[in-house]
């Protein structure tokens, strides 16, 4: 798919993540108004909530964007997404008799504060990039038992706290909690001394199921609103003490960043791509007829407090994912566990099959034995107080890309 032009001349660059093949939606405030929802194409934002007060944006079933967020309008399912996309995309494109119109409901994109831009009602983060699981059972179990029995037939994950998703720009405070370093009986309360990001990407559930109601994968992918970047903080030595026998707790609740714009899985569409080969095939409930992967270059830059300038620290792709968004949905359906509207999906750890690639700190420095020197001179093992870490993320098509924003967040001391 080509470049699709619009009359807004900035969303015709090839340089801005946000062309009319993108649309993404977004939560936003400007000078302190209240919350409207907003669609950014080229450097201006789109106020849609005022856009739809005017009557130029009707969708069937009555007003669904006079709330400031999106969760609404994805409850109304598929069929309404697509009536507006495809309104958005009429009323923006190049030869739009309606653009004069229009003008009032657009502001400078650099003005707009970004908020959450949905609902979370519950978050639920997997365990399904393969390299990453590799190298993270490598570093504790030994090369021959890396991977758990479980792990090439089942989506692993477990549940998350809804209510420490914030919006990419939040500061994020060093945990506290129990330590207990290899060498001591018993453990210590303290502050995280290896705080870690995860790079990963985020899925938006826009439909609802009913308990004991289970999905194929194919439906599953049907009830995929968009996607968001995602940032699940780690503190490796709280995770360390707590994980056995039941997983991470408190050593994950205590912050996930996502970007502020979701990309609609329609603006995706052009960049789908396969998951990859299995080792055994899986169970029918996780088979799709149709690719469920796509092809989204990202990447990590870590900036200490006062730093001129940041340090890439990872560029990989979400292609290398073993188990897809869809399948984890399908996987979360399969016992009739009901899925409800603003529900979301972290993805897992993303890293590709070298060091660049690696998605976290813990496998970038190997557990902390191998240290990276960033651009200042400065190592890392793991974050210090001040860095800001500043996740990124596009599709790139013929003459245009599909953006997500940035995923930033700076790591603030612990409040002992």
């Amino acid at each position: 798919m080509p470049l699709r032009l619009s009359w807004i001349e900035t969303a015709n660059s090839p340089e801005t993540p946000f062309p009319l093949n993108n649309l993404p939606y977004g939560r936003v405030s400007f000078a302190n108004g209240s919350p409207r929802c907003a669609v950014p194409i080229g450097d201006l934002a789109l106020d849609v909530s005022a856009l739809e007060r005017a009557g130029l944006l009707v969708l069937d079933g009555g007003p669904a964007l006079q709330t400031g967020g999106w969760n609404e309008l994805m409850a109304r399912g598929p069929a309404c997404w697509a009536a507006l996309r495809a309104r958005l995309a009429e009323l923006l494109a190049e030869d739009a008799p309606e653009r004069e119109q229009l003008t009032p409901f657009l502001r400078p994109l650099a003005e707009a504060t970004p908020l959450l831009p949905f609902e979370v009602t519950e978050y639920t983060d997997f365990y399904a990039g393969r390299h990453h699981a590799t190298n993270v059972g490598t570093m504790f179990r030994g090369a021959d038992n890396a991977l758990p029995p479980n792990w090439l037939h089942i989506p692993i994950g477990y549940n998350g706290r809804a209510s420490t998703v914030v919006v990419s720009g939040t500061d994020i405070r060093r945990p506290c909690g129990q330590l207990k370093p290899k060498d001591a009986e018993i453990p210590h309360w303290g502050a995280s001394q290896r705080l870690d990001f995860e790079l990963e990407m985020g899925a938006i559930i826009g439909g609802a199921t009913q308990m004991g109601e289970r999905l194929t994968a194919d439906e599953a992918d049907a009830l995929i609103f968009g996607y968001v970047l995602l940032n699940d903080w780690s503190a490796r030595d709280i995770q360390a003490w707590e994980y056995q026998p039941l997983g991470p707790f408190q050593a994950k609740a205590f912050g996930t960043s996502i970007s502020p714009w979701i990309v609609p899985k329609a603006a995706l569409e052009p960049f789908r791509t396969d998951t990859p080969p299995r080792d055994h095939a899986l169970l029918p409930y996780l088979q799709t007829n149709s690719p469920t992967l796509y092809d989204i270059q990202l990447q990590v830059d870590l900036q200490p407090d006062g730093a001129e300038r940041a340090t890439t620290v990872s560029r990989t792709n979400y292609r290398e994912m073993y188990y897809s968004s869809a399948q984890q949905l399908a996987h979360h359906s399969s016992s009739g566990c009901a899925m409800r509207v603003g529900d979301l999906l972290g993805s897992g750890t993303i890293s590709g099959p070298n060091r660049e690639s690696r998605g976290s700190m813990l496998e970038i420095s190997w557990g902390g034995r191998d240290p990276i020197t960033l651009a200042t001179g400065e190592t890392r093992s793991f974050l210090e107080d001040g860095d800001l870490v500043v996740l990124r993320g596009e599709a790139v098509g013929d003459g245009f890309r599909v953006g997500f924003g940035e995923c930033a967040g700076r790591v603030r001391p612990a409040q002992m």
